[in-house]
């Protein structure tokens, strides 16, 4: 069986890429296993980074991927891999022993990796064939739209989830990234958000959607703005409590989201995180 390792990290829901790994399994006659690393690299931009953050991006890039190859009949395992990208490959090369190495990046004027020389710095080190993948994120798109979700005790409640069903059912197919602040000083903060993202994403997903989702910063507007730096998304929805009850709406948080970015805010309001409420 032909083994072939892919190197992508923001390009890894290209449609460029996509068909890139298709054509080498069909190439193979199908006879062949796909291997997708993706380096945990940090967001470029000036906010305190939390590396279960970076980790659990990662991961999600590659479970996107992964679905996106499984309807099309191809089965594919996924690692995280270092920081560095040249170390992440020859990493997953000295695991996996690929054929053949496919590397993705954006566009020369975009991409840190080409000014690195990454394709020529692998292909002296490994001796194996690099194919190198261009993904015009701005040209092309993502095939399919990208709703980050920012949530904590209302997480799993059904307003919300009725509010991303209609959000689904506007035409074009939806990826709801859920990112979920480890509020709270005590030692069990991070386990309990932990826990209210896995029931969140559990929850959009049995309703036939996609999802993935991450643990966010403790500052819920920073977690929003690392969640921007990780992801490429369309649109945002903050799900909080009432004014009276909401810690994010006394900070304001819905208008500092919404000043620092271009992409519309939706602000759903929940009674409590059972009941119903008012959008």
């Amino acid at each position: 069986m032909r083994t072939i390792l892919v190197i992508a990290n923001q390009t890894i829901g290209g449609a460029n890429l996509l068909q890139t790994i298709k054509d080498r399994v069909e190439a193979a006659d199908g006879d062949a296993r796909v291997v997708i690393a993706v380096p945990r690299v940090p967001p470029r931009r000036g906010n305190i980074i939390y590396e279960d953050a970076v980790f659990e991006a990662a991961q999600v890039r590659i479970d996107l991927a992964r679905s996106f190859l499984r309807e099309a009949g191809i089965t594919a395992i996924g690692e995280v891999g270092d920081p560095d990208p040249y170390t992440a490959t020859m990493d997953a090369i000295e695991e996996h022993h690929p054929d053949e190495v496919v590397v993705s990046t954006l566009p020369a004027t975009s991409s840190g990796w080409l000014r690195r020389d990454l394709i020529d710095r692998i292909r002296d080190a490994s001796g194996l064939p690099v194919e190198h993948v261009v993904v015009d994120l701005q040209a092309e798109g993502l095939p399919f739209k990208v709703t980050l979700v920012v949530a904590n005790r209302t997480a799993a409640g059904d307003d919300l989830l009725a509010r991303l069903d209609e959000m689904a059912s506007e035409g074009d197919r939806r990826l709801f990234i859920a990112c979920v602040p480890q509020e709270g000083g005590d030692g069990s903060a991070a386990a309990r958000a932990r826990s209210r993202l896995a029931q969140m994403v559990d929850r959009i997903r049995s309703r036939g959607h996609l999802a993935a989702g991450i643990v966010g910063d403790p500052d819920p507007y920073t977690a929003v703005m690392n969640a921007l730096e990780f992801f490429r998304v369309d649109d945002i929805v903050i799900s909080t409590l009432p004014a009276t009850r909401s810690g994010w709406l006394r900070a304001d948080l819905i208008k500092r989201v919404a000043g620092a970015t271009d992409k519309p805010v939706i602000h759903f309001e929940v009674a409590s995180a059972d009941t119903p409420a008012r959008a």
